[in-house]
């Protein structure tokens, strides 16, 4: 049983490399090409990033896996506010940047 559990998060974990990797390659092909112009562009590099994300926890993190799901959903919402806090605030602080100087 233990052995079939290892083989069984061992497959899981190639399979979230290599779709890490197929996800990664994909906006940079996009980008680099000049394939699509600038709106699905970003649309497509940010959907991209929210699949990404998925698989980092879903397959690296394990999520779904725990005793008790509910801490890592309530610490998972307290990295995405973070998260969103330095990007809005980042964002905001270059976007006034050129008006201080």
């Amino acid at each position: 049983m233990v052995h079939q559990e290892k083989h069984d998060s061992t497959r899981s974990y190639i399979f979230g490399f290599i779709l890490s990797i197929v996800l990664t390659i994909i906006p940079l092909v996009l980008g680099l090409n000049h394939i699509l112009s600038t709106v699905p562009l970003i649309i497509a590099i940010l959907t991209m990033a929210i699949l990404q994300f998925l698989v980092q926890l879903f397959f690296f993190m394990h999520i779904r896996e725990s005793e008790r799901p509910g801490y890592n959903i309530m610490a998972l919402v307290l990295g995405v506010i973070f998260v969103i806090t330095i990007v809005a605030s980042s964002v905001w602080i270059m976007s006034f940047n050129s008006q201080v100087q």
